[in-house]
């Protein structure tokens, strides 16, 4: 079975995170093909060096000198191979880029970050490098050309056989450098499995995993082993993400699962996303919670509404007149609620309220702000009669009063609001109530 295996800044950060990559590689013949980000930060006050090459950039747009993030950059990369005995020459090489500083393109000067250290690293494990420039096509319009990558990408195995890949960038067919947006690297690692027919993408990070709710809010909370897509993507949306949302859709159309695993504790479990859950093992009711506050609502009530056709696109098309995203549209018989980001309206609020008085002449128009939405996700809620009546209960026990409710067409979610200052304790109440101690069923 071929097995992608991608490493994230934080697995690359020092000499002592490579030597930890490379035990895992030589641990399963498997791990033949390593997808690498750009060096990542050592301790919480560190740099990323993709954030030094953001500002080395912004220097040279604004003809400031950048000698001294040049040299900060280039001693990290050179501290790094010189204690692992690399002997690529990573000093003479960063100086050739760094002589010619300002004849490079922004996206050439930020991709030196995952080109320098899958350099070191290829080296270290004494593995072919392969350029992703040469390799990962895009299309014009931003899109990667799967076809065309594909072919280039069994042209590598068969020339090279087991290769070191760097993420984050690839190039036009004209040859110009092109970035996936910041967190692209998963999205490589995604595509490099599709093109191989790779059995695991193993996405290797500094944490075990996803987590049933945020440590910041419930102490210790449950490791996630196993999740679907659907599910992820619900919990992602909310925040409750260590993989980049958009790497998930290369490999899900070929059904390849996703595995996170912790670089730094490489023995734990880590957590299994695929497309459906494996059955004949033990179940939860409750998979994760997840949530995030400032949110508004703005409810709007009209007798008979009912029956008056295309007053929801009315009101939909007045918020996509001001370029607003809209995020969940709880419905009821007369009524109908359309909930934002309150960030996203906070310069034009009043002029869509004018504007809905003045194209859809309601009865009533009331605006709910610092709102939080929570999220509660589970392929098994379903399955079981009562869940949100329970899920309600234990909220309103604890004074928690919701202001909205709405469930995903697939019913694998419940999205609760309420106010902003019920949040964590929202978070908290719910998960003491259906996942701490919970008693698990077989599937």
């Amino acid at each position: 079975m071929i097995k992608i295996c991608k490493f994230g800044g934080s697995s690359v950060a020092s000499a002592e995170q490579f030597r930890r990559v490379k035990e895992i590689v030589e641990s399963d013949r498997d791990r033949r093909f390593i997808v690498v980000s750009a060096v990542g930060k050592r301790f919480p006050e560190d740099n990323k060096i993709t954030d030094l090459l953001l500002l080395v950039n912004a220097h040279v747009t604004y003809h400031v000198d950048c000698q001294m993030l040049l040299d900060d950059i280039k001693a990290r990369f050179v501290e790094i191979a010189d204690e692992l005995g690399v002997t690529w020459p990573v000093a003479e090489k960063f100086d050739a880029f760094a002589k010619n500083i300002k004849q490079h393109s922004p996206e050439y000067i930020v991709s030196r970050g995952e080109w320098f250290t899958a350099h070191i690293m290829a080296d270290y494990l004494g593995f072919p490098f392969v350029d992703a420039a040469d390799v990962m096509i895009f299309h014009h319009d931003g899109t990667v050309d799967l076809e065309r990558t594909a072919i280039r990408v069994k042209d590598a195995v068969q020339r090279k056989g087991s290769f070191v890949f760097p993420g984050f960038y690839g190039s036009t067919v004209e040859g110009s450098i092109k970035l996936f947006q910041r967190g692209g690297g998963d999205i490589t690692g995604a595509i490099l499995a599709r093109c191989l027919n790779a059995g695991l993408y193993e996405n290797w990070t500094d944490v075990s995993g996803f987590l049933s709710a945020d440590p910041r809010i419930v102490e210790n909370p449950r490791s996630i082993h196993r999740i679907t897509f659907d599910e992820m993507r619900e919990l992602s949306y909310m925040g409750a993400s260590v993989l980049q949302e958009e790497a998930i859709f290369p490999v899900r159309e070929v059904n390849i699962p996703i595995q996170i695993k912790n670089t730094n504790n490489p023995e734990a479990e880590g957590t299994i996303i695929s497309e459906t859950a494996d059955p004949g093992v033990d179940e939860h009711l409750i998979t994760g919670i997840a949530g995030k506050r400032d949110f508004l609502a703005v409810h709007i009530s009209k007798a008979h509404m009912s029956t008056e056709v295309g007053i929801v696109r009315k009101a939909l098309s007045i918020f996509e007149r001001y370029r607003i995203s809209i995020e969940h549209i709880p419905t009821g018989v007369d009524s109908f609620g359309i909930v934002v980001n309150s960030a996203d309206v906070k310069d034009s609020i009043y002029q869509i309220i004018s504007d809905i008085r003045k194209e859809i002449s309601p009865d009533n128009v009331s605006v709910v702000d610092k709102l939080a939405l929570v999220t509660v996700v589970g392929r098994n809620m379903s399955k079981r009669s009562g869940t949100s009546g329970k899920i309600f209960g234990a909220l309103g026990d604890a004074g928690i009063n919701i202001r909205l409710i709405t469930q995903s067409s697939q019913e694998i979610s419940i999205i609760l609001g309420v106010d902003n200052a019920d949040f964590e304790r929202a978070i908290k109440v719910i998960y003491d109530k259906f996942v701490a101690g919970e008693i698990v069923r077989r599937g």
